[in-house]
């Protein structure tokens, strides 16, 4: 959970690295949330027929879209790519899963061009 509030209080930093656990833990709380609030959605009757979600899970998909382009990001930062990266998702098939190996690949040892090892301060998020 330390990680995801990380990630909503740099929602809007694009430089600087994110490590394989931090953005990871984050993809695994957002997938949570966005559960939650589709089964809020369908509990409280706003979720739009045929769909099966509705405003909340609409404004909580809103609400997380920069911090989760921030963090993937900072993620390609730490394998040393540029977070121009992402736009290979946009290649059919081919593209989500190079991506997919970008974002499990370890993270360049020592600093890079895009800033210091984010393990070397791992004791950073520990609070």
């Amino acid at each position: 959970m330390n990680y995801f509030l990380h990630v909503l209080k740099n929602y809007a930093l694009f430089r600087g690295r994110a490590r394989r656990k931090e953005y990871w833990m984050f993809v695994l709380f957002n997938l949570i949330f966005a559960v939650a609030a589709i089964v809020l959605d369908n509990v409280l009757g706003t979720a739009m027929d045929g769909i099966g979600y509705g405003a909340i899970y609409g404004l909580y998909t809103l609400a997380m879209l920069i911090p989760s382009l921030a963090v993937a990001v900072r993620r390609l930062h730490d394998i040393n790519k540029s977070g121009w990266w992402l736009l290979i998702t946009f290649l059919p098939l081919v593209g989500g899963i190079w991506l997919l190996v970008l974002l499990v690949t370890e993270g360049t040892r020592g600093e890079n061009q895009y800033g210091p090892d984010p393990k070397a301060g791992e004791a950073v998020l520990a609070y």
